[in-house]
């Protein structure tokens, strides 16, 4: 049968004549906002996607979705008291049952906008990511940003949004459609969080520093021990172990049993702790205020107390924290599983492995060469605690150090020793060695 003459066809044609061409549509902000909480969302907010906070994701998200015109970006509760529990077990089946339960509300929501003729798509809440983009970003949407744009909440110190009503017990979602809305919404007028610095107390890494610094490399190597490249990690144990016995010496029958319960009944985070002592928001601040002695007694000192694993870099700023702060805590050395794949990606990601306490006293600049497989030139500065990284050579150095780009990943994937390197003529140093050794520790 001719394609022009299949019933369904014909059908299309007789109805395009008498409808008038498809244009955006523009949908109501009440209305869209009752229909994501019918749907099971908690909360809603709306952004245009030529909003200037978007600036950084647009050109990937139209890449994956040109239909979009604007974010709907929901949020859904997490339980309070489950997630204060000493018990780890507890706070993750929370955790994941919220995570489901937003995760069903989108696909509500985007049902529901199709059976209306508007396009819409829901990405994940976290996970699945787009795994093989690594080392570049991972997830379809960064929901924190879009969230903060649409008035749900601002950042907090540790890094997540807090709600002005449900405080940080939160997860967050975004939905893309393709229309208009005819109220978009903005960002917050002011800040709930109130300053009170217990997640600062509470993070046994010390990722959440008092002056507002954040080091994402020790939360996520503690937090996500069994998942992403803490899991990883663990794979390459069992393939470096020569017998069970030695396997034994190397992870703990808990670890073992640990990494099957995540791969069971799904994500197993190691820590909430920051979110769970958090007390901004409406819901959440009378406590707080009634008497912070108690607050502190019932809520962030148990979590402070519990015996538990931390999971450390070696010779890394958190687990000097650990050691001092958390005398309760066992604290264990282990690799995060992470494999620089470049010399473009291990300066992208240099500032994120920073050991700032480790660099202090350091006040310097390198130029770094590269040569064979990657051929560029950088400089990096390291000076009151903090770093910079640029590429080229600017500025006069203070030690110039020229090297294989091969060689200087093994030596960053703690497959070779940067001494071995040095001696075999691979990386070559110009300067005084007390500085290179220096630059060493700043990276754990």
């Amino acid at each position: 049968m001719p394609l022009r003459d299949h019933p369904a066809v014909q059908r299309f044609h007789a109805d395009a004549a008498q409808t008038p061409a498809p244009t955006v549509p523009t949908l109501g902000a009440d209305a869209l906002r009752e229909l994501c909480l019918q749907c099971g969302a908690d909360d809603a907010g709306f952004v245009e996607v030529g909003r200037p906070a978007l600036d950084d994701q647009r050109a990937e998200l139209l890449r994956l979705y040109p239909f979009t015109e604007s974010l709907v970006a929901i949020v859904g509760r997490i339980g309070r008291e489950s997630l204060r529990s000493p018990a780890r077990s507890v706070a993750n089946v929370e955790h994941n049952h919220a995570h489901e339960e937003l995760e069903q509300a989108a696909h509500r929501i985007t049902g529901a906008l199709e059976r209306r003729g508007v396009r819409a798509v829901a990405p994940a809440v976290a996970f699945p990511m787009e795994i093989e983009a690594w080392p570049r970003k991972m997830h379809v949407v960064s929901h924190k940003p879009v969230a903060v744009a649409a008035g749900l909440g601002t950042m907090g110190r540790h890094r997540s949004v807090i709600h002005p009503v449900f405080g940080s017990c939160v997860l967050l979602d975004t939905i893309l459609i393709g229309a208009k809305v005819d109220r978009y919404d903005q960002p917050l007028d002011h800040d709930p969080c109130v300053g009170c610095r217990l997640c600062v107390a509470a993070c046994p890494t010390g990722a959440i520093a008092p002056d507002g610094y954040f080091h994402p490399l020790s939360c996520m190597t503690h937090t996500y021990r069994q998942m992403h490249f803490g899991f990883a990690d663990w794979v390459e144990q069992i393939a470096d172990s020569r017998s069970a016995r030695d396997y034994r010496s190397r992870v703990t029958l808990q670890e073992t049993i640990a990494m099957w319960q995540g791969l069971t009944v799904g994500p197993c985070y190691r820590s909430f702790n920051c979110l769970a002592v958090c007390p901004a928001g409406d819901d959440a601040l009378g406590p707080f205020l009634r008497d912070r002695k108690s607050y502190f007694a019932e809520v962030v000192k148990p979590l402070r107390d519990v015996e538990e694993t931390v999971y450390v870099l070696p010779g890394s700023d958190a687990e000097a924290h650990a050691r001092r702060h958390f005398p309760k805590k066992r604290v264990r050395r282990v690799s995060n599983g992470i494999r620089i794949p470049s010399i473009a990606a291990f300066l992208g990601s240099a500032p994120l492995a920073f050991q700032r306490n480790q660099s202090r006293g350091l006040s310097a600049v390198y130029h770094l060469t590269f040569t064979g497989d990657e051929e560029l030139e950088a400089t990096i500065e390291i000076r009151d605690g903090k770093i910079s990284v640029r590429r080229g050579h600017e500025g006069e150095a203070d030690l110039r150090i020229r090297t294989d780009s091969q060689a200087w990943l093994r030596v960053v994937r703690h497959e070779s020793s940067a001494l071995k390197e040095v001696l075999l003529g691979r990386i070559r140093v110009k300067g005084p060695m007390s500085l290179f050794k220096a630059f060493g520790k700043c990276f754990a």
